[in-house]
């Protein structure tokens, strides 16, 4: 059983960044690729970014590509999302999850964390 907990959401400016954290516990997180999802009011979740368990591989959905990165710190049991140059068409609930292999699809992972609200206002 792995436990996830998000934070570093907030409310920002467009133009602004933020950096979400997603802390882990229980089984070995290192063992685990992790990924970013999030969704916005009305609409489904989606896709955002995963990172493999080793951080040596990322993927990142078109939009936010270039804007977003990425990492994790296993010593930490922790992922990270930094989000830069940040669009209010980013408003959205953000969750972490972990999954044997990254993927961009949302059934893949076993775990998730109840998220954190991400406001850009324009």
């Amino acid at each position: 059983q792995v436990q996830l907990v998000e934070s570093g959401g907030g409310l920002v400016q467009a133009g602004g960044s933020l950096r979400l954290s997603c802390t882990a516990s229980g089984r070995t997180f290192s063992s685990y690729a992790m990924g970013w999802f999030r969704q916005a009011p009305g609409k489904e979740r989606e896709f955002v970014a995963a990172i493999s368990w080793s951080g040596g591989s990322t993927y990142y959905a078109d939009s936010v590509k270039g804007r977003f990165t990425i990492s994790r710190d296993n010593a930490k049991n922790t992922v990270y999302l930094q989000m830069n140059s940040l669009k209010p068409e980013d408003t959205a609930v953000y969750c972490c999850a972990a999954a044997w292999e990254a993927t961009e699809r949302g059934d893949g992972y076993d775990y998730w964390g109840q998220g954190t609200q991400v406001t850009v206002s324009s």
